[in-house]
């Protein structure tokens, strides 16, 4: 949290006019739901070049969908009309390698390491080969435009965090104005940075799944990991309010009942994944909001002169208001043999397992049906959103 007003001074005065923060969470190909409330808020906006979101934060496939903003940030509604574009059309092997022979050679490596592990050089390092999304983002993001959109303040800031498999931390990379100031907390750093393909593709390094990237001396994986306060970024940039798109229902769960089968690697590793993504985020917001009551109960004048260094932040969420997991599950034969094959082997394919499908199925008929649900769950609270963004 930034530090309250002086005595006589209001948040506008220190801070400049308020600044609305985007907030875009990871999720692998849940992300495409992200792009239809961002195509909502466009329509909302009536077509409007105007950034609405000032302070960009993303992790994971969240970075993907911030950076396509960031890049365009001085005409907003362009950006989203090529994100919907590229998603809309979106296909597995636009990502991870998912002909036979690519699949193939991975499931080869990983039960060669499991039976002669010890008699290998060198161990496989994730299930997939990501190699594809590289050629994907260096062709349709312009990463000059960053900068031209901050020269022509279209853009206060755009953040990309990441996870250093060495240090533990998680590393918040910013290209911002020059008010833009690095931070640092328990486990968590804020680093200006050059935005680039490599902060990409570290962020949405899915662990296991993807390979991790290696920047200057240490590799990262999926921003998501140990992001305890995902919130934070957006608040350490100066922003006042905060738009965030979640990648589940929230406060979703599944109902107990008795089982009698051992889960699946594939209902294990989606739950692990849910941890990752997921569970911050929620306790996140549900931080804000105590502090907000908190500040809420003691006058201005009084944080200013204790100086508490806490400011109450505005926040909007919209999160789907149905299971994606349940989506995919109707959407996954649309997923490349080769792929089908290597998931169904783990229990990925069936109802249990669709959460991990969930993550990996970037294919047309699901990311269609995604960005549909995003920007009918945004048009359905089209006032509030239009009220809080000012649009």
């Amino acid at each position: 949290m930034q530090r309250a007003p002086e005595p006589g001074q209001t948040a506008a005065t220190l801070y400049g006019p308020p600044r609305t923060g985007l907030i875009l969470t990871g999720g692998g190909a849940r992300a495409a739901y992200q792009v239809g409330v961002l195509l909502a808020v466009d329509k909302l906006a009536n077509h409007s070049r105007r950034n609405p979101f000032p302070i960009l934060c993303g992790a994971s496939a969240g970075a993907i969908n911030a950076a396509g903003v960031a890049c365009l940030a001085d005409h907003f509604a362009r950006a989203a009309a090529i994100l919907a574009e590229v998603w809309r059309n979106m296909r597995a092997a636009d990502v991870y390698r998912a002909d036979i022979t690519g699949v193939g050679l991975s499931g080869a490596r990983w039960l060669s390491t499991l039976a002669l592990g010890w008699l290998l050089r060198k161990s496989p390092v994730s299930l997939l080969d990501n190699a594809p999304l590289r050629t994907l983002l260096t062709r349709h993001l312009d990463f000059k435009g960053i900068e031209r959109a901050l020269a022509r303040g279209a853009l206060h800031a755009i953040c990309i965090s990441a996870s250093g498999y060495e240090s533990g931390e998680n590393i918040s990379f910013f290209q911002g104005q020059p008010t833009a100031a690095p931070w640092r907390r328990i486990n968590r750093l804020g680093i200006r940075a050059q935005i680039g393909v490599e902060h990409l593709l570290a962020s949405s390094a899915i662990p296991f799944l993807f390979p991790a990237t290696r920047i200057h001396r240490e590799f990262f994986g999926d921003g998501s990991m140990r992001q305890l306060a995902p919130i934070s970024p957006a608040i350490h940039l100066g922003a006042e309010r905060i738009f965030i798109v979640g990648a589940s229902r929230s406060g979703e769960q599944n109902e107990r009942r008795p089982v009698d089968r051992h889960p699946s690697l594939a209902q294990i590793a989606g739950h692990a994944l849910a941890s990752i993504f997921l569970d911050s985020l929620d306790a996140d917001i549900e931080r804000i909001q105590r502090i907000n009551q908190t500040l809420a109960s003691m006058p201005e004048e009084i944080r200013a002169r204790a100086n508490i260094p806490l400011r109450p932040i505005k926040t909007l969420v919209i999160t789907p208001s149905q299971p994606l997991d349940r989506i995919a599950a109707e959407h996954a034969s649309a997923l490349p043999w080769p792929v089908k094959a290597l998931l169904r082997g783990i229990g990925a394919m069936n109802r249990n397992g669709g959460a991990l499908t969930s993550y990996l199925l970037f294919e047309k008929p699901y990311t269609q049906a995604l960005i549909d649900l995003g920007y009918a769950d945004t048009m359905a609270r089209d006032t509030e959103v239009g009220d809080f963004l000012q649009l």
